[in-house]
């Protein structure tokens, strides 16, 4: 069960990597693991000049508010501190302005809902 788990991530984070470059967005780096947190995927958004870290979140259904309501207070909290880890493993970027986006994926076969600036960092 676990490994079908670990590639349906995989598979819909690949949708979404796809969705988004489709949109214009550049990919940096994916699955990027830091002590504390993960980021799902890093891309550059070239017409704002901006790094987009960007959590994909998968549910089979929208019953309990879909994959943006999972990104709750603490786990925001984690993929900030990953994002300042990245920007300073990145000295090319930690100038660049940032934002948070969501991939929602839900159903079978998963649908994508993209959320750009799903959160700020200073949401709290």
């Amino acid at each position: 069960m676990a490994a079908d788990q670990a590639a349906r991530g995989a598979a819909v984070e690949a949708a979404a990597r796809r969705h988004l470059e489709r949109a214009g967005l550049r990919w940096l780096a994916g699955n990027v693991r830091y002590r504390g947190g993960e980021l799902d995927l890093v891309m550059a958004d070239p017409a704002s000049g901006g790094i987009v870290f960007v959590e994909v979140r998968y549910r089979r259904s929208r019953a309990f508010g879909g994959g943006a309501a999972s990104v709750d207070a603490g786990k925001r909290r984690r993929l900030l501190l990953a994002a300042q880890l990245y920007l300073g493993a990145h000295p090319a970027h930690a100038q660049a302005p940032c934002r948070f986006d969501v991939v929602e994926a839900s159903g079978e076969p998963p649908q994508l809902h993209w959320l750009r600036d799903a959160f700020r960092a200073d949401d709290g």
